[in-house]
């Protein structure tokens, strides 16, 4: 399997390419163009840019996060077509330039939902943290507030400022939207990009929603084995994949990693590996990569990819804040570097067992 690193791109992350290199078995970052908002079409000239950065560090650009989806084709509203269309350009040009995946998500309106950002635990280190008695009774604009003002000068993919003041808005539009709908727009997206990534090259990867159940009344339809299938068999062609994410799906202790990993491996191309503590309540932490630290078993996850012979690409996914690094909320340098040893280190000796 191949190993990448998200970087934000110069100016936008703490975490310089240099160092990004120097972490064994590194082969490139998974990057996006933040700055664009979704449904407009990215230029091309900012895609050769990120390349011409990335590529004297000896690190590819094959793995983009995200090609954000527009809301109008989450909803189905009248003028998906146009954004679809501009979506397709987008896929093209990321195909010239050599782009191998394209992984997205179609959570409407929020990309991912956590109460704290920097939940401290008991040996010091801060992590991302889901509280349910939070959850249930906040506004989302009270939590939206304290997103943007926790994340700083660094942007915060999911919660744009730009698209979340016009929140009110957007609840209104999803008023009686159900996961059937959902799918059907779902459906109906990937009818139309799955023919342009298979002439661009590219393979389609849905990130799994995050966390795995409704939230603020909201519909969820990437959250478990079943929604899985239902998705591969929309549009069958290896460009219409997943990205098996183990810490959005976590949170459902229901939920069988080893098992997905097994019945979907040919639609996976790309993987998100990390761990979190889920408590009785069903609030969760995100936790060091260590099996024992956490409530997933990552040694049997990654024994599973390496069982079914996974060549695709994996980053460590949310790492803790620690040794007082100062960095994006999830996105440090010290706990993912030391995620990808650990990973590497279970690859290495499955590996060894098997010759």
């Amino acid at each position: 399997m191949k190993t990448t690193f998200r970087w934000y791109g110069l100016g936008n992350d703490t975490i310089p390419l240099a160092h990004i290199k120097q972490i064994p078995s590194m082969t490139g970052v998974v990057w996006a163009l933040h700055d664009i908002p979704a449904g407009e079409v990215w230029p091309e000239e900012r895609i050769a840019e990120v390349k011409s950065q990335v590529e004297p560090y000896g690190l590819s650009i094959d793995v983009v996060e995200s090609v954000n989806i527009h809301e109008s084709i989450k909803l189905g509203s009248p003028d998906r077509d146009v954004y679809i269309e501009n979506y397709k350009t987008t896929l093209r040009s990321l195909g010239k330039y050599g782009v191998k995946v394209v992984c997205y998500n179609f959570m409407p309106v929020f990309d991912w939902i956590r109460t704290d950002l920097f939940k401290q635990a008991d040996d010091g280190s801060t992590a991302l943290f889901y509280e349910h008695a939070r959850i249930d009774g906040i506004d989302p604009k009270v939590l939206v507030k304290q997103f943007m003002e926790n994340s700083k000068d660094l942007t915060l993919p999911g919660w744009e400022p730009d698209r979340l003041k016009h929140l009110d808005k957007l609840f209104d539009l999803y008023k009686g939207m159900t996961e059937d709908k959902l799918r059907e727009n779902l459906k109906y997206f990937l009818e139309q990009i799955i023919p342009v990534a298979e002439e661009a090259g590219i393979r389609m990867a849905i990130h799994p929603d995050d966390p795995p159940f409704s939230v603020f009344g909201l519909p969820r339809i990437v959250k478990c084995h079943e929604d899985f299938q239902k998705i591969v068999d929309m549009v069958d062609s290896p460009a219409n994949g997943i990205t098996l994410c183990s810490g959005a799906l976590g949170p459902n202790l229901k939920n069988n990693l080893p098992e997905m990993i097994r019945t979907f491996h040919k639609r996976i191309p790309f993987a998100h590996i990390r761990n979190i503590k889920v408590f009785d309540n069903g609030d969760f932490y995100e936790t060091s990569h260590l099996t024992r630290d956490g409530s997933l078993d990552i040694a049997e996850i990654v024994k599973a990819y390496h069982e079914v012979g996974f060549d695709g690409y994996w980053r460590p996914d949310h790492g803790r804040h620690i040794w007082d690094e100062k960095c994006r909320p999830g996105y440090g340098l010290y706990d993912r570097a030391l995620g990808i040893m650990y990973v590497e280190g279970l690859w290495d000796a499955y590996e060894k067992g098997r010759k």
